[in-house]
């Protein structure tokens, strides 16, 4: 249990909960616990910090006016690939995606020109884990991260991907690469390799008009994508790239009111993470209570930084998503699958523990626990807020934490179904109610439990009791949050 490691611590595959359950849940006590030393050496796993969705310069510009168009190299996104790794390290990351947009004959740029210089910055900056993949034009969707998992044929496999399913891959469009039967065809195609790569979904509601009132993405989307291949289709960004808006020296961003976090113009983000995220009782939470693993991560979508004409941070100087794992390409890619995930934004936690005992039994972030119906357990949450300054010159201080709990009831009747009504929170942890224990702060909360639910974690710098509706030109260093992904707890 990642707890126990706490306190001791190129030939390729041709691709072509039970119902009616109840949650008993009161709040009977707070306590503390010991903590020992994180284990550090190479080979332990430890949360470690990245970024999977990144664009270089082979999100190349267009010129439409040609028939085929043409491509620009460092026409969209600017830097070289090297570049993008070598600022992700300075900004404390261990491990990027490499993740270039689609486009006509886009797969040709990828394999011809996108590989080698990954091969060239892997071999420059060998210290940083550096993925192969792409941004995805999601047939029937908006964006998705597509992670190619390492191996000797990484770079045929996302050819034979990206021409066979971005949906702007063609000249002129083909209208049937734009459904979703061609997204769970591609799913399914994923499935039959030997390695199976990852795929999120980005900014998952940057085109909805309203709380609920989906664009380009929508639940019932969502559950046939994790129906179809729930290894592979395992989550979203809960909070989105393009967070330097307001920081932006851009003339077309002179107005205040343009400049809106993650280029939300529709409706906003939610303490700088999507509605579907950041709603208690929202969408996400509807996909807990199915009993999904449906994990939630944050991202840069780095493509300008933002003194320099863009509307980005470099990768890791804002958003990080940590994943406990050893650092190697396969130990990465295992916990994003698993969801042995936390994010945070704005540096203002850099570890999260969140363990789930019962007697010689735990459980920690992404994992399962089965208990008899009746019994107790107990949360405990080790947080490290780092008493260092962040990349803005400041050192933001956790004011709360929040545990939230919600009932697995099983599949919903309606796949649209975008709410959990028996998620709440239902400890809200201040100062008042941890020790320091170290470097770390320590809380804990026993339950009795009923049925089966799951458990999350959720803190913040400010005094929002729930995450407010971002305003335009939001400073967004004094509005962070962190999420954890949950911990399950299923009866029998």
């Amino acid at each position: 249990m990642l707890w126990h490691h706490f306190n001791g611590i190129h030939q390729m595959n041709r691709i072509g909960l039970p119902a009616c359950l109840t949650l008993c849940i009161s709040l009977l006590s707070v306590s503390t616990s010991a903590t020992d030393s994180v284990a550090t050496d190479k080979d332990s796993k430890r949360w470690l910090a990245g970024d999977h969705h990144i664009h270089s310069q082979y999100s190349v510009g267009w010129d439409w006016t040609q028939n085929p168009p043409t491509y620009k190299v460092g026409g969209e996104a600017i830097y070289p690939i090297p570049k993008n790794a070598a600022m992700a390290r300075q900004f404390g990351l261990s491990w990027i995606v490499a993740t270039d947009h689609g486009g006509p004959g886009h797969s040709k740029i990828n394999l011809d020109l996108a590989y080698p210089e990954l091969v060239k910055s892997r071999a420059e900056i060998p210290e940083l884990i550096q993925f192969y993949g792409m941004e995805l034009n999601t047939p029937a969707g908006d964006h998705s991260s597509l992670i190619i998992p390492h191996n000797h044929d990484e770079a045929d496999v996302l050819f034979e991907l990206e021409s066979g399913f971005d949906k702007r891959e063609v000249f002129p469009r083909d209208p049937t690469r734009d459904t979703e039967e061609k997204m769970i065809e591609a799913l399914k195609a994923m499935q039959m390799l030997e390695k199976p790569p990852l795929v999120i979904a980005n900014h998952p509601s940057r085109s909805a008009t309203a709380y609920g009132v989906y664009g380009d993405y929508h639940p019932a989307e969502f559950r046939r994508w994790n129906n179809a291949a729930p290894n592979i289709a395992v989550g979203m960004a809960g909070a989105p790239g393009h967070q330097a808006i307001a920081l932006s020296t851009m003339p077309l961003l002179a107005d205040p009111a343009r400049r809106v976090r993650g280029v939300y113009r529709f409706f906003p983000t939610m303490g700088g993470f999507d509605q579907m995220t950041a709603r208690v009782g929202g969408f996400w939470d509807s996909m807990l209570g199915e009993g999904r693993r449906w994990w939630i991560t944050a991202n840069s979508d780095s493509h300008r930084h933002y003194t320099e004409g863009g509307v980005d941070f470099w990768p890791g100087e804002f958003s990080k998503t940590y994943v406990y794992a050893e650092k190697n390409h396969d130990s990465i890619l295992s916990g994003l699958r698993g969801g042995n995930i936390f994010v945070t934004t704005g540096d203002l936690i850099s570890e999260l523990f969140v363990q789930v005992d019962q007697g010689d039994q735990s459980a920690m972030i992404g994992e399962e626990i089965s208990i008899t119906s009746g019994s107790e357990v107990t949360v405990r949450i080790k947080v490290l807020d780092p008493d260092t300054n962040n990349p803005a010159n400041e050192n933001p201080q956790v004011a709360r934490v929040d545990l939230i709990v919600g009932e697995i009831t099983g599949p919903v009747t309606d796949p649209a179904a975008n709410e959990n009504k028996s998620t709440r929170v239902i400890k809200r942890f201040s100062s008042a109610d941890w020790k320091k224990e170290g470097e770390y702060i320590a809380m804990s909360q026993t339950l009795p439990v009923g049925s089966s639910h799951y458990i999350r974690v959720r803190g913040t710098n400010t005094g929002e009791l729930e995450p407010e509706n971002d305003p335009a030109a939001e400073n967004p260093w004094h509005d962070l949050w962190f999420y954890s992904n949950p911990v399950f707890v299923l009866t029998r």
